[in-house]
């Protein structure tokens, strides 16, 4: 329905336009009953809906009404199929629309820092691409049912620790390339109708109030057209923040806020038609959720729950199967060991903590699926706590001898990883090692699989022959688990994260989670995979990795032109080819190396991803487009991306560490840097510069026909010196060692020169 809505808010007083900026109590947004402004609701839940039927406690203390649990972001993420996460994206949206929500609180894009971070569980990835790509599609699935989405939390909340009030600091091209990034795409091509906004501050300037970030870049740069609404809590200073670009505050601040707001106009701090802007922006979205209110709405639960498994299903991770021991046979004796296999651990804690329609046993799941297979049970360990018990163990010992094989179910309790506090370690419970180290000792043929919310060092690797990744597989994960085990799944997720092999092998190690409120961002650029390609350090698992039961062959590695600039994108073509048995799904990466820069670069960056499904013999022609973006990185002088002229390397992989095929282009820049000359600028950069290259040689020659230095560059190593020298000298240099030959004068005459090119 088409409204005029200036005409709405010429009809509002200055307490109702301010009273709109602040919510009515902890879900809910405030209406004007006699202009016909209805109050909406928003709720917490990026992989299912957390509406609290009573109470208003965020912290996921209080119940929450039924609703399907879907895998949380970082076993999404792990699927790598973008129509897949859309489909949850549908769901969900379905459930809000049952459950009369306007807004649900997610996807979370914030990138994976540190595997230490509390709340990694509910992010996507180390990297910017993935995490983007994955937010949009979930943000297009949830918006397609009439639904708002709010992305989070804007931005570089990487940790839990102090999240308040730490100061992230963090260098321009960091922030553009790695903690932006993750955002941008999101924004630009799905355009969620609200953006949340950090607690923390980035750079001295807290998320809430920071004009650069809520306003030159998320409206003015990526086209924003929703609102922005704080973290629960998060505001600073209310006008600060409005003024800044934050519309809406959560939640109810109990009038103070609005007050701050109606003060701040009538002592004309603040205009009043800043205050018309943000309600334009928040009656924008109300009445966008009116419109697309689906009365008497209901959705089925059971076909919401068999796709929760079809998800779960994509989203684990077979790490590792020595001997092929996956998939199992349904016969002989299976020791099922571990109290998360009765117990199970679904959905990481805090605000996204929800109450699943139904929940499967996975013991009985993999007894169902099992077949004619004889399945005993050993409790393993207790989850409350870490201590060894030696009746327990006993008791596993003695089932898994027993056995034909022996799964163990392990990972990281509830109380390991939560939001509100980061881990401090990457180990499972001491009595998990000791469970697997006793276990190992009287059967070989171990399968170990996890239940955890990111990474976790594994000294006793060694000691298991296969390694399932289930992450936090929602409440289908015992169904997906058994139907992984036996093989009526065939394995696809791939690790949206690297697993370290010890927790200080991470780039954020020593400035993690930093010194009282402040930490600094040292690694820059160098996250996740960037870092242990460039220090050459070998993970436990590659970011991108994933085995299946079947094998992919990869061939015929094409590109459409072998030269571009940088305004043309270049179509990049692979054939996938399944050389196994059984059906299955490879996820197809496409790497882009910069073969030489003038810049730090990563060794490589993914830029492409996708997920085929292939049958036995079958294969397919994979198409990759590449921009601009695709090669450039951002330049901090140019306040923009910039693509330097030269040859770039395409690298099709496996994973990030199993490159296949790869071959190269040149892309020449149209939109080259015109350097600045000055008194400072370095003799060789002048010659480098393809701009000035000529000119600067044929100025410089006449300089070398009188100065000192060029009449010793023939004397042996003196002369390979001084050449050496003279590559990094400043203009001004030249002057100071000239003798007179090369004055001042001549040397604002050559910048002059040299600038007017």
């Amino acid at each position: 329905m088409k409204r005029d809505l200036k005409s709405l808010i010429a009809q509002m007083t200055l307490e109702e336009k301010a009273g709109l900026c602040s919510g009515l109590d902890f879900w809910h947004l405030k209406g004007v009953e006699r202009l016909g402004i209805p109050s909406i609701m928003v709720t917490d839940g990026p992989h299912g809906l957390r509406k609290q039927a009573e109470g208003a406690d965020h912290l996921g203390l209080n119940e929450s009404v039924p609703s399907t649990c879907f895998p949380s972001a970082v076993g999404l993420a792990s699927t790598w199929n973008r129509e897949l996460i859309g489909q949850v994206g549908e769901a969900l949206g379905k459930e809000c629309q049952a459950e009369n929500v306007a807004v649900l609180l997610g996807p979370g894009a914030n990138i994976k820092r540190s595997p230490l971070c509390g709340r990694n569980f509910e992010y996507f990835s180390e990297d910017p691409y993935l995490s983007s790509e994955m937010a949009a599609s979930h943000i297009r699935g949830v918006q397609s049912q009439g639904v708002g989405t709010s992305l989070k939390h804007f931005a570089a909340n990487n940790q839990e620790h102090r999240r308040m009030s730490t100061d992230a600091v963090i260098d321009e091209r960091a922030l553009r390339e790695i903690y932006l990034a993750s955002f941008e795409n999101a924004v630009s091509q799905a355009q969620p109708w609200t953006v949340m906004c950090a607690y923390n501050k980035v750079n001295g300037e807290y998320a809430s109030e920071n004009p650069w970030l809520l306003t030159d870049i998320l409206r003015d740069e990526w086209g924003f057209e929703g609102f922005v609404v704080s973290d629960w809590g998060a505001v600073n200073e209310r006008v600060d923040a409005l003024q800044a670009g934050l519309e809406l505050e959560m939640p109810a601040s109990n009038g103070l806020g609005e007050q701050k707001i109606i003060a701040a106009v009538q002592n004309g701090t603040l205009s009043e038609a800043k205050l018309d802007q943000a309600v334009e922006r928040l009656l924008n979205i109300i009445f966008k959720a009116v419109d697309h209110k689906v009365e008497n709405a209901v959705y089925d639960q059971e076909a919401h729950h068999q796709l929760a498994r079809e998800v779960a299903a994509e989203s684990m991770v077979l790490l590792k199967n020595e001997d092929r021991l996956l998939p199992l046979a349904k016969e002989g004796t299976i020791a099922v060991i571990g109290a998360l296999a009765q117990t199970p651990r679904y959905q990481g804690g805090g605000s996204s903590h929800i109450l699943p329609t139904k929940l499967d046993n996975v013991y009985e799941e993999i007894a169902q699926a099992a077949g004619g297979a004889s399945i005993v049970f050993a409790e393993g360990y207790h989850l409350n706590h870490d201590e060894i018990d030696a009746e327990y163990i006993a008791q596993a010992k003695e089932a898994a001898g027993k056995a034909d094989v022996a799964i163990l179910f392990i990972g990281l309790p509830d109380r390991y990883e939560s939001e509100g506090y980061d881990r401090e370690h990457l180990s499972i419970p001491d009595n998990q090692i000791a469970l697997i180290e006793a276990v190992a000792s009287v059967q070989p043929n171990l399968v170990a699989v996890l239940s955890n919310g990111a990474p976790i060092e594994m000294p006793w690797l060694s000691k298991v022959k296969s390694v399932l990744e289930g992450y936090l597989g929602g409440q289908a994960l015992g169904g997906a688990i058994a139907s992984l085990l036996f093989g009526e799944v065939n394995p696809s997720g791939k690790l949206a994260e690297t697993f370290p092999m010890k927790l200080s092998d991470n780039p954020s190690f020593l400035n993690f989670p930093g010194d009282g409120d402040k930490v600094e961002y040292k690694e820059g650029i160098f996250v996740g995979y960037r870092y242990y390609d460039a220090k050459e350090i070998e993970p436990l698992f590659p970011f991108g990795h994933g085995l299946s039961y079947t094998e992919f062959s990869y061939r015929d590695l094409s590109i459409s032109a072998k030269e571009i600039t940088d305004t043309d994108t270049v179509e990049v073509n692979v054939v996938v080819k399944n050389e196994g048995q059984v059906a299955g799904q490879e996820v197809v990466q496409l790497y882009v190396k910069d073969v030489q820069s003038s810049v730090s670069r990563p060794g490589k960056e993914l830029k492409g991803f996708e997920k085929v499904r292939l049958e036995p013999g079958e294969e397919v022609r994979v198409t990759f487009i590449l921009d601009k973006r695709s090669f450039a990185y951002y330049n901090v002088e140019l306040k923009d991306w910039h693509v330097e002229t030269g040859v770039f390397e395409l690298l099709i992989g496996k994973s990030s560490r199993d490159i296949v095929l790869r071959d190269t282009l040149l892309v020449r820049s149209e939109t080259g840097v015109k350097m600045k000359v000055n008194r400072n600028s370095l003799v060789g950069d002048l010659l480098a510069d393809p701009h000035l290259s000529s000119t600067a040689k044929r100025l410089l020659d006449k300089v070398n026909e009188t100065h000192p230095f060029a009449q010793m560059n023939d004397d042996g190593n003196m002369g390979e010196m001084l050449a050496a020298m003279m590559k990094y000298m400043p203009l001004r240099a030249l002057v100071n060692f000239g003798g007179g030959t090369f004055t001042e004068e001549m040397m604002e005459e050559m910048i002059d020169t040299l600038n007017a090119v």
